[in-house]
């Protein structure tokens, strides 16, 4: 994906906006993930065929999680380190899920297709940000 595609995806030009809309985009997301699982992890329990104690671990972590995120795209210019982290978070977040659903859970099929839907979203995710961070190291060289 070329610098142009990704600025018309975000609807800016400038590298950090994009790097940050991405970003901002992935923890508001996540965030409603993390609360839908804090909020009703019983009934979204029954519905995907997991556990509600196993939803409500995960949304505490996402909301950790989320809060990193923000903190990263809240800054003027994301470290690339924060970045760096966050995409590899993503990554594997996306490698974990898919093989939890594989080898450990064993989800209704509504379960099973949100898991993959939601790790594929998240690779994308990674995969945006990581152009994002690459074009803003372009624009600094």
């Amino acid at each position: 994906m070329s610098a142009i595609q990704l600025a018309a995806l975000a609807r800016t030009t400038e590298p950090q906006s994009v790097l940050r809309r991405f970003l901002a985009l992935d923890a508001a997301v996540t965030g409603a993930n993390a609360l839908a699982y804090l909020a009703f992890s019983g009934p979204l329990g029954r519905f995907l065929g997991v556990g509600s104690g196993l939803l409500l671990g995960v949304g505490a972590f996402l909301a950790l999680y989320v809060a990193g995120v923000a903190l990263v795209a809240g800054r003027r210019r994301p470290p690339a380190a924060g970045v760096r982290a966050v995409v590899e978070g993503n990554a594997a977040w996306t490698v974990l899920s898919l093989a939890a659903l594989a080898l450990w859970l064993s989800p209704s099929t509504a379960g099973a297709v949100w898991t993959v839907v939601q790790a594929v979203s998240v690779a994308g995710f990674a995969a945006l940000q990581h152009l994002a961070l690459k074009a803003c190291q372009d624009t600094d060289s």
